[in-house]
């Protein structure tokens, strides 16, 4: 297996928690990051498959008539925009 550095800058907190984990686990720090970095990049690599698979064939215009009759209703109490409030 080939091997790369990174340094990694961390907040304190984080890398205290992630010394912490290591530790209870019985592995080195960097190893126990190792490990968390390839269990995120699977995590959404499946959802990225899976959100794929469940589009199948579908195209971005396909949602165009669902779009085209938002905002024909009105909205539910309490979702009112106050006036003069700025979009985020």
């Amino acid at each position: 297996m080939n091997k790369a550095s990174y340094p990694l800058k961390l907040p304190i907190s984080i890398k205290e928690a992630a010394a912490r984990l290591a530790k209870q686990d019985g592995v080195s720090l960097n190893q126990w990051i190792s490990v968390a970095v390839a269990q995120k990049i699977g995590a959404v690599e499946m959802a990225a498959d899976f959100l794929k698979q469940r589009a199948g064939a579908a195209k971005p215009s396909d949602m165009l008539p669902f779009l085209d009759r938002a905002g024909t209703e009105p909205l539910p109490p309490g979702d009112e925009i106050e006036a003069g409030a700025k979009p985020r």
